[in-house]
């Protein structure tokens, strides 16, 4: 019965709480501290197993102080749900690059900046999937030596003559025309890039030769977003 008026007290602080909007005091708004209200009477009522058998005080003041870590988590979770969920997002794009995330109307493609800001994508080229990393920094499409050889160039046969940056200096790499490249429904042909020589380059660069050909591309926050 105790633990009754407890519950009692608590659902009629909480209906307080929504009518004077204390939530936004956690930055949460009116409207969501309504939708976590049912979460935390179910917390309340699964607490009341425990107090409804005899314990001593001890366990009982522990059990208040867990159960009371436990709403708090709840609540800062919540409150910073869109945080986390950015948070994840880059964690996981730093060990599997993303598949392009198009919009609604089909006109642009999204991506999440991984946790080293960088953004990894998964391109296909030349119908064979790759990683390749977003870089305005690049003059065209550069491919790495591997990854050349994946989508089947004959990189032995081929001609490095010509110098680039990459981030371990300079090296030397060799130009050709790419058939198809393709990131969601976003297609292009005939795609300049150049050919890294081995060990040159880890990671394929998807470069302005392809940038260029798009309507626009912009980056705000941790989104990058492709336009077709």
């Amino acid at each position: 019965m105790l633990f009754i008026g407890i519950a009692l007290l608590i659902a009629i602080g909480l209906t307080f709480v929504i009518s004077i909007d204390a939530g936004s005091l956690v930055g949460l708004t009116q409207e969501q501290t309504g939708q976590i209200i049912p979460l935390l009477l179910i917390l309340i009522l699964v607490a009341g197993g425990a107090f409804s058998r005899r314990i001593k005080l001890s366990q009982m003041i522990t059990s208040i102080l867990l159960w009371a870590g436990i709403f708090a988590i709840v609540i800062i979770g919540y409150s910073y749900r869109n945080e986390i969920t950015s948070l994840t997002n880059r964690v996981m794009g730093e060990f599997a690059p993303q598949s392009a995330n198009i919009s609604n109307d089909g006109t642009s493609v999204m991506f999440t900046r991984s946790i080293t800001g960088s953004f990894k994508l998964n391109v296909t080229v030349n119908d064979v999937k790759i990683k390749m990393v977003f870089d305005t920094g690049a003059s065209a499409v550069v491919l790495s030596h591997d990854d050349a050889k994946s989508i089947g160039i004959d990189v032995d046969n081929l001609r490095y003559n010509i110098r680039v940056q990459t981030a371990n200096g300079i090296s030397q790499a060799s130009s050709m025309s790419i058939n198809n490249i393709r990131i969601g429904n976003i297609e292009r042909s005939n795609i300049k890039a150049f050919i890294a020589k081995e060990n040159a380059l880890e990671t394929s660069l998807l470069g302005m030769s392809f940038l260029q050909t798009l309507s626009g591309y912009s980056v705000i926050g941790d989104k990058l977003e492709l336009m077709n």
